[in-house]
């Protein structure tokens, strides 16, 4: 159990998208959240008050959340000193990140002689089967992206909230570091050895009442070369009946490489021929666009082309909630 309150830590990331573990908490959880931490350089504001590491203490944080990413997963060399600095003032540090926090000397030494928790959310201790592919009862919507990093989470959890407020059964499943945190169950997905990928998913949204949704948090991207293969793997194994584009429309190129974003309509495509593998009659239940660059009247004018070229419900989880995809997704995936 991380204990909470959090004081949240940004680093000096260069861009907000650099700390989506740490808005996705506050988007989320900001009750549970003190202030957060920031050193010079970084280009990332959640909104919350900025906290020293003592100020936190004084305060009474419990854990110091690393609330950064970079592509990798790595802890770089000169956070260090500051997560130390967290422990001896009294916190548990819990991590995102793919490498493990007890791999570095310094925290691992300070942990023990303070009787600190390390909490590393991207390595699950269970253990997984190969898929199967066999076919369970329930039903599922898995979001996908057009990239990485379009809002596939805040997605799976606006429908699940919207879902749950209306009275019906929904579980939000998560897939991510972020996620999990939000949930307090799940799996980082992007962890897990290949062979295990369908296999954990298949874990993650078990057989379950057939009037039950289970929503799986989507992860990369089936078009961006470095993450497809644990979209694939999640694809197949979550077994949608139902999936939400997430898409993202002035971006060009995908997340930190030079190959261009894909198009709504490849990633419908490609998610419907791969995704018949272990569900033949899995099909598109709507759009969710990013709009948050866009100003008002131009992200009404993007979603009503985009509802009206697929048609299909398109929604900004944030800007306008996500009512007429859930409304779909009750008349139409019964």
């Amino acid at each position: 159990m991380i204990e909470r309150p959090y004081l949240i830590f940004l680093g000096d990331v260069p861009d907000a998208l650099a700390a989506k573990t740490a808005y996705g908490i506050v988007d989320w959880r900001r009750d549970w959240c003190l202030g957060q931490l920031r050193l010079p350089g970084c280009k990332a504001d959640t909104g919350l008050a900025d906290m020293s590491i003592g100020e936190a203490a004084a305060a009474g944080a419990r854990t110091f959340i690393i609330g950064a990413v970079n592509p990798g997963g790595r802890l770089p060399e000169h956070w260090v000193e500051t997560v130390v600095e967290a422990i001896e003032a009294g916190m548990d540090v819990a991590s995102g990140l793919h490498v493990r926090l007890a791999s570095f000397t310094a925290i691992r030494e300070a942990a023990e002689r303070k009787g600190a928790k390390l909490h590393d959310a991207r390595h699950a201790n269970q253990t997984f089967s190969p898929g199967t592919g066999s076919k369970r009862p329930g039903k599922r919507l898995l979001t996908v992206g057009t990239d990485c990093s379009v809002g596939k989470k805040y997605a799976a959890l606006a429908i699940d909230r919207e879902l749950s407020q209306r009275g019906v059964a929904s579980q939000f499943c998560a897939t991510g570091q972020t996620g999990v945190m939000i949930a307090g169950r799940g799996i980082a997905i992007d962890a897990v050895v290949a062979d295990f990928i369908s296999g954990a998913a298949e874990w993650l949204s078990p057989a379950t009442d057939p009037a039950n949704w289970q929503i799986v948090e989507g992860q990369g991207s089936l078009f961006h070369p470095s993450f497809a293969g644990v979209s694939l793997g999640l694809l197949h194994g979550a077994q949608p009946d139902a999936f939400v584009i997430c898409h993202e429309p002035t971006r060009k190129t995908m997340r930190n490489v030079e190959a261009p974003i894909a198009s709504i309509d490849a990633v419908i495509e490609q998610t419907q021929r791969l995704g018949s593998l272990t569900n033949p009659a899995i099909r598109p239940a709507g759009i969710c666009i990013n709009t948050s660059a866009l100003e008002a009247a131009a992200a009404e004018d993007c979603l009503a082309e985009t509802a009206e070229r697929y048609g299909l419900p398109a929604c900004d989880p944030i800007r306008t909630g996500v009512a007429p995809i859930v409304d779909h997704l009750l008349a139409e995936f019964r």
